[in-house]
């Protein structure tokens, strides 16, 4: 059974849409890890991120946009998520925009804040000059002793309020303490401290919108993670959770839905995209997640042709299969392998994520793949390997290595720097697969000349 990886003090960014709260958590974590826009609402789900100020190491989350009472969907299942965090929260940094004046909306969500019984500092974002300084002086009437003014966009007051929301947390461990407690460690502590020191299996969810990635996190998981409504498009940041399984860690990302960029108009949605194709490619594997109901159509195939292209190693997930009748399921499989040819190497796994059928397969499929898109072959092993193919080219191999993973990648020495016949690279691929496995991951074969011209 999946469950979340140990974690650190957990600081929770909240306020209303817009007040700049995305934009204060990368100014604290020092990344561009949530979308930034003048669109009010661009934040939906939560976002976390790590930083460390002062050697005080903490987790830090950015929520969507509250206000309190909303009804509507989207709304209603931000608070909702938000809630989540504030339940682990050791600190709450409470953001409102300083050139407005306070509003109901902002007692209410401070009432709420109070009603959680955690540590409460309120940040008055966007002073960023010297003439907006006097602006925050009305801000203590909210009625909170710590008020900090500070301009995210320009990194002011960052500082200050980290100094105040970090007092109590633990520091981090000095090297020479961390290497004598590993001394202290049993015989089996070594591989396992090289197992962490490798970091977790990173994995990108993608796919088109409304395909079910968000239910699928929530329930690899085992929380509500990410906010799932029927509305398409709902995901706008990418959404992660770092979960242990076996021993092993694993950092799921759910991505955006990824649109055809003529059917994205919001610049949100635009971002979004961006955002999502950035994450696939700094993944280790990749799910591409296909509706068994909807069937496989072209976009499905565009997508997939994004993480091969980058390498990816790549499990495909059909997802909604109990609402696909029997009948319905063969020819399913047949359109599947006939419209992502490509992607011949991938494991198929048939799941519902809602009723969460299926999902326990995923976690040793992925060790799988990225097992064998981190495997390397010998060149002893692989000329023994070379000396078998039965290539019909004029161009002899008089040996081949490796010399990259993620993909593995093959060089093949010839008589002349010509680039292989596809039938002929197709065929040596398949032999590399055969003999040494490499499930889930695409092979790249490059040509070159003993002389060392590379093929054109």
């Amino acid at each position: 059974m999946a469950t979340n990886a140990e974690k650190l003090p957990l600081v929770v960014i909240i306020g209303r849409p817009n007040v700049g709260k995305s934009t204060l958590f990368n100014a604290i974590t020092g990344t561009r890890r949530a979308i930034v826009g003048d669109e009010p609402g661009i934040t939906r789900d939560r976002i976390n991120g790590r930083a460390t100020h002062l050697r005080r190491p903490f987790r830090i989350t950015d929520t969507g946009g509250i206000i309190v009472d909303d009804k509507e969907v989207i709304p209603s299942q931000i608070y909702r998520q938000a809630r989540f965090a504030l339940q682990e929260a050791a600190q709450i940094i409470y953001v409102i925009d300083g050139r407005t004046e306070i509003t109901a909306a902002d007692r209410d969500l401070l009432a709420l804040l109070r009603n959680e019984g955690k540590r409460v500092c309120l940040a008055v974002n966007k002073i960023d000059a010297p003439s907006r300084e006097s602006l925050v002086g009305s801000f203590y009437e909210l009625g909170l002793s710590e008020v900090f003014a500070v301009s995210a966009e320009h990194r002011l007051g960052i500082r200050e309020l980290l100094d105040y929301v970090t007092r109590d947390f633990p520091e981090a461990v000095t090297p020479e303490a961390a290497e004598e407690a590993a001394g202290e460690e049993s015989e089996e502590a070594p591989e396992k401290r090289n197992l962490k020191l490798a970091g977790p299996i990173r994995v990108a969810i993608i796919g088109r919108p409304n395909v079910g990635k968000s239910t699928l996190l929530n329930t690899l998981t085992g929380e509500e993670r990410a906010i799932v409504s029927p509305i398409a498009g709902t995901t706008r940041d990418a959404v992660d959770e770092l979960v242990q399984w076996n021993g092993n860690e694993f950092l799921f990302i759910d991505t955006a839905g990824i649109r055809r960029k003529g059917k994205t108009r919001l610049m949100a949605e635009k971002l979004s995209v961006v955002m999502a194709r950035k994450h696939m490619d700094l993944a280790d594997v990749v799910l591409l997640v296909v509706d068994a109901e909807e069937g496989v159509v072209g976009s499905d195939a565009t997508i997939a042709g994004y993480a091969h292209e980058e390498g990816r190693a790549v499990i495909i997930v059909v997802n909604k299969w109990d609402l696909l009748p029997n009948a319905g399921k063969r020819q399913f499989e047949r359109d599947l392998r006939d419209q992502l040819k490509f992607l011949d190497y991938a494991p198929v796994i048939i799941i519902s994520a809602l009723e969460g059928t299926g999902v326990n397969r995923i976690f040793p499929a992925i060790q799988r793949v990225y097992a064998a898109a981190t495997k390397r072959v010998g060149t002893a092993e692989l000329n023994r390997f070379a000396s078998f193919l039965n290539v019909r080219e004029t161009n002899k191999i008089y040996y081949m290595t490796q010399v990259a993973i993620r993909p593995p990648t093959f060089v093949l020495f010839v008589d002349h720097a010509d680039a292989l016949h596809f039938s002929t690279e197709r065929y040596v691929v398949n032999q590399l697969r055969e003999a040494f496995g490499f499930e889930g991951t695409p092979i790249r074969v490059k040509i070159r000349s003993k002389r060392g011209k590379a093929a054109k």
